[in-house]
C-alpha cells in the first residue's frame, strides 16, 4: 500500500530531501543539490516566487520508507499572461514504480483541480525561470548547475500516467578553445563599432547590473514559449545568490549608445565541487566549497542567460552581436581555466538560436522534456 503525505511549503522536508539517495543510489552521475538551496526555494519566506505563487509538497511512502516526491504549484504571473488555467508539478523523483508515480501525480492533479486549474504541466520547479523538464536524453553525463537529472525510466512513468509532450528543451555542450573564423569576424566587427561598450558584471555594482539584466531579460525573452517576466524581487534574490559564485570574466553587459542592449551570464558549474557533500553544507561542506571555489575553481560553466533586446536584434548592423557574445564568453572561460560549458537550455523550435549555437561549434547533448495533461474535459 502506498501512503501519500502532504506537507506545506516551508514545512518539514527531511523525507522530501533524502528520498533522492534511494532513487539515485546506483547512478554515479547524479549530484545531490544542496539541501539549503532546495529548502530555500520551497520556503515562502525566502523565495519571492511565492509573492505571485502558491504550492504544496507530496511524498510517497511504501514499506516504511519514502519512495517518491512531487510538488504542485500555481503561478499567478503565468495565469495573468496566458489565461489558460494551467497549474504545474515539479521536483518529480520516484523509484521505478508505476503506481507510486501515478499516485504522486494524481495528488498534484487533485490539488490543482480543486483550485480551478484545467491543465497540469511539468516538471517545472517552481516556474519556468527556475529548473525545468525531465531529462529524456543525455543520461551519460552529470547535471550542471541548476539543471535536472533523472533516471531513464522517469519520463516513461510520467507518460504512463496520461501525460503527453508539451515542449522539449535542449542543452548544448561547447568545448572552450579558439573561436572559429565566423565568430572571430563577428567579434572584430562588433569591437570596431564606437557606439558599443561591453563590460562585465561587478560585485561592486551588482544591484544595478542585475537591474539591467532584468530589463534585457524581460524584453529579449518576451515571445518565448511559456515566458513569465521576472519580478524585481526575484531579480534582487538572483543578485544575492550571485555574490558567492560570480566570475566577472564570464559575464557581459552590452550598451549601445548608452542603452542596455544585451547580456550574457554564465556561472561556474558548482556541481563539480559539491558531488561529495551529499547535499550538506554544514558542518564542513561550506568550508570545502569556499576553498574549492577560491583555489581550484570549476573547470566547466553554464551559460544561463544570453539575450539581445528586440530593437537591436532587428538591426542588420548588429547581426553579429550574438556570435560576438559567444566568442567573448569563450575567451572569458579560457581566462579562468575552464575547458567546456553548457549552453542553454534552448527551446526545441527556436531555430534562430539553435542555428546560432551550432554555428559556434556547440553540440546538443541533453534534452529536457516538459509534459502536460488535461485536468478537466472541455
Amino acid at each position: 500500500m502506498i501512503d501519500i503525505r502532504q506537507t506545506p511549503m516551508g514545512g518539514e522536508l527531511r523525507d522530501f530531501l533524502n528520498v533522492v539517495d534511494l532513487i539515485y543510489k546506483d547512478d554515479p552521475r547524479y549530484i545531490r543539490p544542496l539541501d539549503m538551496d532546495v529548502g530555500d526555494r520551497l520556503n515562502p519566506k525566502k523565495n519571492p516566487f511565492f509573492e505571485h505563487g502558491e504550492g504544496t509538497i507530496f511524498t510517497a511512502h511504501k514499506d516504511g520508507r519514502c519512495v517518491g516526491r512531487v510538488t504542485a504549484q500555481i503561478d499567478r504571473e503565468h495565469q495573468d499572461r496566458y489565461k489558460d488555467h494551467a497549474g504545474f508539478f515539479g521536483f518529480f523523483d520516484t523509484i521505478d514504480d508505476e503506481q507510486v508515480a501515478r499516485e504522486l501525480l494524481e495528488a498534484a492533479e487533485n490539488w490543482l483541480r480543486d483550485r480551478g486549474r484545467k491543465r497540469i504541466r511539468g516538471p517545472i520547479s517552481l516556474n519556468i525561470n527556475e529548473e525545468l523538464g525531465c531529462l529524456v536524453e543525455g543520461f551519460e553525463s552529470p547535471p550542471v548547475l541548476m539543471n535536472p537529472h533523472h533516471r531513464p525510466y522517469q519520463g516513461g512513468l510520467i507518460e504512463k500516467a496520461g501525460y503527453g509532450k508539451a515542449k522539449d528543451f535542449f542543452g548544448w555542450r561547447y568545448e572552450i578553445g579558439e573561436p572559429n573564423a565566423r565568430v572571430r569576424k563577428a567579434m572584430q566587427e562588433i569591437e570596431a563599432m564606437p557606439e558599443i561598450v561591453v563590460r562585465p558584471f561587478s560585485k561592486k555594482t551588482l544591484a544595478g547590473d542585475v537591474k539591467i539584466a532584468l530589463e534585457v531579460f524581460n524584453d529579449a525573452w518576451n515571445e518565448n514559449w511559456g515566458f513569465v517576466p521576472m519580478t524585481k524581487k526575484e531579480a534582487d534574490k538572483m543578485a544575492s545568490d550571485l555574490k558567492m559564485f560570480l566570475v566577472p570574466e564570464i559575464t557581459k553587459i552590452v550598451l549601445i549608445d548608452g542603452q542596455p542592449a544585451a547580456i550574457a551570464i554564465a556561472l561556474p558549474n558548482v556541481n563539480e565541487l559539491i558531488g561529495d557533500l551529499g547535499g550538506k553544507l554544514f558542518p564542513f561542506g561550506i568550508a570545502k566549497l569556499l576553498w574549492r571555489l577560491k583555489v581550484e575553481g570549476a573547470k566547466s560553466g553554464r551559460l544561463i542567460i544570453l539575450g539581445i533586446k528586440k530593437k537591436f536584434r532587428t538591426q542588420r548592423k548588429y547581426a553579429g552581436l550574438s556570435l560576438y557574445l559567444y566568442g567573448a564568453m569563450n575567451n572569458g572561460g579560457k581566462a579562468v581555466g575552464m575547458t567546456w560549458g553548457e549552453l542553454g537550455w534552448t527551446l526545441e523550435d527556436n531555430a534562430a538560436v539553435n542555428t546560432g549555437i551550432k554555428m559556434v561549434g556547440a553540440k546538443k547533448y541533453k534534452t529536457y522534456r516538459v509534459y502536460e495533461k488535461a485536468l478537466i474535459k472541455e
